[in-house]
C-alpha cells in the first residue's frame, strides 16, 4: 500500500504525562490506554515498528482517572490542561504528506549506527541498499568483507529505511527516503570524502532514484536533455557531486534495469505471454505502486512511466547526470537460474546482445563470475533504428538512455551450485552460510573496488 494512503495514528494524548516517574504499575497502565506494549523499548526499535506497520488503529489514550475525579496520588503529576486541548486539537489536522513521512523515515535511518561498520579514520562511504521484501541484514556478510578486506579505507552504511513492506511504496517514495538517510550519514560523519553505493535487485532502481536527488552540480555546469550538447567537462566523471561527496562506485547486482515487464524479464513466468501480460496488470495488488513501477503501468499526471524518466534528467531528479559523476558503473548479472530478475534487464542488453557463454569459470578465483565486458553495447549499435532493435519503444528508450554512459557487465553462473535454483540471493550472499556460493562474487566486487 503507498505511504500516502496508510491511516495515520491521531496525535496520543496523556495527562499523566510524567508517566516515566510513575511506579512500573502505572505506566503499565498508561501504556496499555495508549495501546502499546508494555515492553517495548523506547528508540529505533519502536520508531521502526511503527514506520512499518500498514493499518494503524486511530484512537486516542487518555487519563481516564482524570476524567472521573480521581485524585492524584503520590508521584503523580498534575495534568497538563494545555497538552490535553492540544489532543483535541490535532484531530483536525491533515494527516502527513507521503514525501514528509519519507523524509521523516529517512532521518530516523541515517540517525541509526547499528548497521555500520568501518574504521572511523575511513572517509569512503560505501552505502548497500536491500532489494524487494529486504532488509539491512541482507547485506551483513558483504560489509563485513569490505571491512575486512579493505581495512581502514572504507566505512560501510547498510540502508534501513526502506524494509519489508516499506518495500511496497514505489520507487520513488524509497529514493526520498534513501536519499534522506544518506544526508543524515554524511552530516553525522564530517570526515567523509568519498561515496559509493552497493545495491542488489530492486534496491538498485531505488539508488539511481536517489542519486538523482542527491546530484549537486559543479558551480560550472548546465544542464541539458539533450546530451549531444554536453560539453566535454560534463561528460567525463567527477562534473558533480552525491551529497557533497566525491562519487566513485555505482554497482549493482541482480537488478531490473530496465523492469520487469517485457519477455522473460520475470523468469518464473517462463516466458509465456499470457502470464506476463496478467502480471504486469494485476501486479499493483501484490507490491502496491512498486508493481506499478516495475511493470511501467504508471502514468501519474500523464507523465512517462517512471523507470523511462529515469534515464534523463528531469523535474524528478538529475538522474543521468548523477549516473554520469561516478567513476565506474557496474552491472552483477544472473546468466540463468535467476527466477526473478531476468539476465537482460539486469545487465542493461538487448536480446541480440546477450553473449553465447560457456557457463563456467575464466578465472578460478572466481568461479561463478563467467565473463566481464568492459564496453558498452551502445556503440556497436549507434545505427540501428529503434524499430530494428526492439518492438517496445520504451524498453529500448531506457537502453539508449541507461547507455549514454559506460557499464562494467559482469555475469554470473551458478550452473554448478548445489543451490542453483536460489541465484538471485546467491549473488548478495543474503544469508550466510545459505548462500554461500556467492561469497565469490562479492570478493571480486572488492577486489575491483576503486577506493
Amino acid at each position: 500500500m503507498p505511504a500516502s494512503s496508510r491511516f495515520h495514528t491521531s496525535a496520543t494524548c496523556s495527562l499523566a504525562s510524567a508517566s516515566s516517574r510513575s511506579p512500573p504499575r502505572r505506566r503499565r497502565h498508561a501504556a496499555s490506554l495508549m495501546g502499546q506494549s508494555p515492553s517495548a523499548p523506547p528508540g529505533r526499535s519502536g520508531n521502526r515498528s511503527r514506520s512499518s506497520s500498514r493499518w494503524q488503529q486511530p484512537g486516542l489514550g487518555l487519563d481516564l482517572g482524570f476524567l472521573l475525579g480521581r485524585k492524584p496520588r503520590p508521584g503523580d503529576e498534575r495534568p497538563d490542561l494545555a497538552n490535553w486541548m492540544r489532543c483535541f486539537l490535532s484531530q483536525h489536522l491533515p494527516p502527513p504528506t507521503a514525501e514528509a513521512e519519507a523524509e521523516a523515515e529517512g532521518k530516523a535511518a541515517g540517525s541509526c549506527e547499528e548497521e555500520e561498520v568501518g574504521g572511523e579514520g575511513a572517509d569512503h562511504l560505501v552505502v548497500m541498499v536491500n532489494g524487494l521484501y529486504g532488509s539491512s541484514a541482507d547485506w551483513k556478510f558483504a560489509a563485513e568483507q569490505f571491512v575486512n578486506r579493505l581495512p581502514g579505507k572504507v566505512f560501510v552504511h547498510r540502508s534501513q529505511s526502506n524494509h519489508s513492506k516499506l518495500t511496497y511504496d514505489g520507487v520513488d517514495l524509497m529514493g526520498e527516503r534513501l536519499a534522506e538517510e544518506v544526508r543524515q550519514v554524511v552530516q553525522r560523519r564530517r570526515n567523509l570524502r568519498k561515496i559509493s553505493f552497493v545495491a542488489h535487485s530492486l534496491g538498485g532502481l531505488v539508488t539511481r532514484c536517489a542519486i538523482g536527488k542527491l546530484y549537486e552540480p559543479t558551480t560550472n555546469e548546465t544542464f541539458s536533455l539533450d546530451t549531444d550538447k554536453l560539453n566535454d567537462e560534463q561528460k567525463i566523471p567527477g562534473a558533480g557531486k552525491i551529497a557533497g561527496l566525491e562519487p566513485i562506485n555505482f554497482i549493482t547486482s541482480a537488478t531490473p534495469h530496465l523492469g520487469s515487464r517485457w519477455n522473460k524479464q520475470l523468469p518464473f513466468l517462463f516466458g509465456v505471454p499470457l502470464f506476463e501480460r496478467t502480471v504486469a496488470g494485476t501486479a499493483h495488488f501484490i507490491v502496491g505502486r512498486t508493481g506499478k513501477h516495475l511493470f511501467l503501468t504508471d502514468r501519474d499526471d500523464g507523465k512517462p512511466p517512471l523507470l523511462v524518466r529515469m534515464v534523463e534528467d528531469c523535474d524528478d531528479g538529475k538522474f543521468m547526470s548523477a549516473l554520469r559523476s561516478f567513476k565506474r558503473r557496474v552491472a552483477y548479472a544472473n546468466v540463468t537460474y535467476d527466477h526473478i530478475v531476468g539476465w537482460r534487464t539486469s545487465s542493461i542488453r538487448r536480446e541480440h546482445e546477450l553473449p553465447k557463454l560457456k557457463l563456467s569459470a575464466n578465472d578460478e578465483k572466481y568461479p561463478h563470475v563467467i565473463n566481464i565486458d568492459k564496453g558498452n553495447s551502445e556503440d556497436r549499435q549507434k545505427e540501428e533504428t529503434v524499430e530494428a532493435s526492439l518492438p517496445d519503444s520504451l524498453e529500448e528508450r531506457m537502453i539508449r538512455g541507461l547507455t549514454q554512459v559506460s557499464w562494467e557487465r559482469v555475469d554470473v553462473c551458478f550452473h554448478k551450485s548445489w543451490l542453483r535454483y536460489n541465484a538471485h540471493n546467491n549473488i548478495q550472499v543474503r544469508i550466510h552460510p545459505v548462500n554461500s556460493d556467492g561469497e565469490d562474487v562479492i570478493y571480486h566486487m572488492i577486489d575491483n573496488f576503486l577506493v
